[in-house]
């Protein structure tokens, strides 16, 4: 990505305390210029600017780092912060939206799903709509999600909810996936148990949304809006699901494909708005659904 250099650069990663979206603050950090600023993101005061303070501290750090106390649920949140940084510096440059919330797998899907679907899709559509209205000319909207965001991983009873759909449209179907699993009709109207299935399709869906609107004008500036799958990365988060991590990535090394779609010159047009895979778009419609899975999980 280009801005002209006597314009400073503004970076945004949310859930940026530890793991990947801390990685990704340490390498937006290191990569981008003195003068720069990256501002490091989560919900709690004191672990914010204790991982900001390190993230400084490290000897390859160049751009400046701020952290900052937001929690993506909260939509008027997202929205004061966006326009606090349109009156403050004309914009942002990066966005890089990762939070996430920790579950196991002995969790109760059904009694954690509000907090799922707040962080995962609703602060998702809270970002693209206030941080995509901000963004500058030649920045980056990056929405981490997963290889499980792609459409054939839901029932094909689901599949027109969201192929083809508007960010209204994503809500709408969101919020009555949410209504169906207090319902207890999830199951019945075709909506896997395991929440991490129609979250993610709905995060890729919102952005596929967002990103037709704005694709011709975007694409004449430089500007990327897309979604990202890291791989399998070895986390606090992502650990209990699985035995084997002999093939797991450190959150640094997950970080350099995501971190290189930021430091591209220009956009490659076959990634703008897709699920993108260490530089690679997956397919939208791949995949079958993983009725196996909901074997392992509480309802």
């Amino acid at each position: 990505m280009s801005t002209p250099r006597n314009t400073s650069r503004i970076a945004l990663v949310t859930g940026a305390n530890q793991g990947l979206g801390r990685a990704l603050a340490e390498g937006l950090a290191a990569r981008m210029q003195p003068g720069d600023l990256v501002l490091l993101t989560g919900r709690n005061h004191d672990r914010v600017t204790a991982a900001a303070a390190e993230v400084r501290a490290l000897p390859g750090s160049r751009a400046r780092v701020e952290g900052r106390v937001l929690d993506v649920s909260d939509t008027d949140a997202v929205a004061r912060l966006a326009e606090e940084l349109r009156a403050e510096h004309g914009g942002v440059d990066v966005v890089l939206s990762n939070a996430v919330t920790r579950m196991l797998p002995e969790d109760s899907q059904a009694e954690r799903a509000d907090e799922v679907i707040d962080v995962s899709n609703t602060a998702t559509h809270a970002i693209l709509r206030s941080f995509g209205a901000v963004l500058r000319p030649g920045g980056r909207l990056l929405v981490v999600a997963s290889s499980l965001g792609t459409l054939g991983h839901l029932d094909p009873w689901l599949h027109h909810l969201f192929d083809g759909a508007s960010l209204e449209q994503v809500e709408y179907a969101v919020e009555s996936w949410r209504a169906a699993v207090h319902n207890g009709t999830a199951r019945e109207a075709g909506w896997p148990v395991w929440l991490n299935v129609p979250s993610k399709v709905a995060q890729v869906a919102a952005v596929r949304a967002v990103a037709a609107e704005r694709r011709e004008r975007d694409l004449a500036t430089g500007t990327l809006v897309a979604s990202v799958c890291p791989g399998m990365v070895d986390t606090a988060t992502s650990r209990p699901w699985f035995s084997d991590y002999s093939h797991a990535q450190t959150p640094a090394a997950a970080a350099e494909a995501v971190l290189d779609l930021v430091s591209a010159e220009g956009v490659d047009p076959g990634l703008y708005g897709e699920l993108v895979r260490f530089g690679k778009p997956l397919d939208w419609h791949d995949g079958t659904p993983l009725v196996a899975q909901d074997a392992i999980v509480k309802p």
